[in-house]
């Protein structure tokens, strides 16, 4: 599926068929060209005390509603200015 499509941002649930399903989806997310921003959302309430400290910064989770759209809307922000900025490197080559 994220081959067939461009997407802004990926999430995926950190409890899917195996515990390390979620983390697979964002890896091939994250090889993909177009670089989409990814997130963990998980209900998990261990789950920030049991992933690594560059892994934790990834989950949301979903009691806070305004919370999560504040989150979905920074992680779609900064994947845009990462894309800008890719996009300058290129034309200045």
């Amino acid at each position: 599926m994220l081959d067939q499509q461009e997407y802004e941002l990926v999430l995926s649930d950190l409890q899917m068929e195996s515990p390390e399903a979620g983390l697979k989806v964002l890896a091939h997310a994250r090889i993909m060209d177009y670089k989409p921003a990814t997130a963990i959302v998980t209900t998990y309430q261990n789950a920030k005390n049991h992933t690594p400290k560059t892994q934790a910064r990834m989950l949301i989770t979903p009691e806070d509603i305004p919370g999560l759209l504040g989150k979905v809307a920074n992680l779609i922000s900064q994947r845009a200015a990462r894309r800008v900025q890719r996009e300058m490197r290129h034309a200045t080559s």
